[in-house]
Parts: structure tokens; sequence; C-alpha cells
């Protein structure tokens, strides 16, 4: 099921921000529509997925070098999220990493991808062709 605002009845963001570094961007999620949801921690985003079913998943690729199997924390949510076909993920990445980001995007359906630095209107742009 696919969760939303019980007041306005308004789609679920779920916004991932681990590193940061790059502004605030609710604002402009909740301008588009949806009720924003915000966490720092994957651990605890691998267990809210188990409760809620966001329409919009924005997060950011770490490429993490030091994973044998994988090359970010991104894998697990993937795995989760692509139970629901209906979830939109947009990525957050580094240029320097779009070819860990590419071994990511063989194995997962990515909606958008965004090099940084984020631009507002082109992140406006990718949440409202989703």
């Amino acid at each position: 099921m696919v969760w939303t605002s019980m007041v306005d009845n308004e789609p679920l963001l779920l916004a991932i921000s681990e590193i940061g570094g790059y502004p605030n961007f609710t604002p402009l999620y909740e301008s588009l529509g949806y009720q924003v949801m915000t966490e720092t921690s994957m651990r605890k985003v691998l267990k809210l997925l188990k409760k809620i079913t966001p329409q919009v998943v924005v997060a950011e690729f770490n490429y993490q070098s030091d994973f044998r199997d994988r090359t970010s924390s991104l894998e697990s949510m993937m795995s989760v999220i692509q139970r629901n076909p209906e979830t939109k993920v947009v990525i957050f990445y580094d240029n320097e990493h779009k070819a860990q980001l590419s071994k990511l995007e063989a194995r997962y359906v990515l909606s958008k991808t965004l090099s940084f630095p984020i631009l507002e209107a082109d992140l406006e742009r990718a949440i409202t062709e989703l």
C-alpha cells in the first residue's frame, strides 16, 4: 500500500541525505505537492521501508570502495524498493563515480540520476517528469 498524508492526501517523498553537502530541497519537494520524510541513516531507511511505500525516493550514491560485494549502501535499499515498481528513485552522484553508478544502474531501475552540483531547476524537472 502506498502511504500518503492523512491530512492532504499528498504523495510521499523520502529524502535520504547520508553525507549531504547540498541544499535542503524540502521546500522544492513540498511545492511539487509531496509530503516529505527525511532520513540520514540507511539502516533507519531500511526499517522505514518495511512500513511505508513512498512514491519518490531521493538519495545519494556514496561509493564505498571497501565493500567487497557492492558499491554502496544503495543496493540494500534498492533490493527493497524493487518490490514496489511504482516507487520512483532519483539518485545524486559525484561525476568521478559514474562508472561505479553504472554498475548499480545495470542491476536496478533508477528513474533519474543527477550529478553534483545539484541545480534546483534540474531536480524540479526530474521530479516533475517522473
